[in-house]
């Protein structure tokens, strides 16, 4: 026999102490990640290592559970935003520090199959779509940008994050990818005449 309310508290504590697992595992892939991973998850969690096991088999459910979460973020954030065009830069800012603060969660996404690595790019671009185009109505972005190329300036930000230790150095780099590709590299829309041009050596 369950006592009446057992059940339900028991999901409840299932949920808490999945919650408290996915924001521990935050917080330690934040530091650069730990040799001793999914014990460490455990101890800031406050929870059983075996707790820890039964929610998430393995680093790769974690990994993807940790990823849902922050998207999912992402996503109420966008949605806060559509009505204010000038937020678009702060908003890709913020992702692309995330990033670099998050290299080891990085690291292991590239575990994740390409199913699953896919749906959640296609979730990041839907997120940014709406905030995009009202940018661009507003004038805030170029108009030619595609809510797709965004994977493209969040594959140079990774790249920049993976290759060096320097947290510093690594944002301000995504900060000049976003400038560089919001604002393009020419000032002028069309290229200047040909006399315009330097004679040839």
């Amino acid at each position: 026999m369950v006592l009446y309310g057992a059940r339900t508290s028991l999901r409840r504590d299932a949920r808490r102490n999945r919650m408290a697992i996915v924001e521990a595992a935050i917080e330690v892939l934040r530091g650069r990640g730990s040799a001793a991973l999914m014990p460490e998850i455990a101890r800031r969690a406050g929870v059983a290592l075996a707790t820890l096991y039964r929610h998430f088999p393995d680093r790769h459910a974690l990994t993807a559970a940790v990823i849902g979460h922050q998207l999912h973020q992402l996503e109420e954030a966008a949605a806060a935003s559509t009505d204010r065009p000038a937020t678009f830069r702060p908003l890709l800012r913020t992702v692309l520090h995330w990033l670099i603060e998050m290299r080891a969660l990085i690291a292991l996404a590239e575990g994740l199959d390409a199913g699953t690595v896919r749906r959640y790019q296609q979730r990041m671009i839907k997120a940014f779509t709406k905030p995009l185009r009202l940018a661009q109505d507003h004038g805030y972005v170029r108009r030619d940008l595609v809510p797709g190329d965004l994977l493209l300036l969040f594959a140079m930000v990774q790249s920049v994050a993976t290759t060096g230790d320097d947290t510093a150095a690594a944002r301000a780099a995504a900060d000049r990818s976003i400038d560089l590709m919001l604002d393009g590299v020419f000032r002028e829309t069309h290229p200047p005449h040909e006399d315009t041009l330097p004679a040839a050596p």
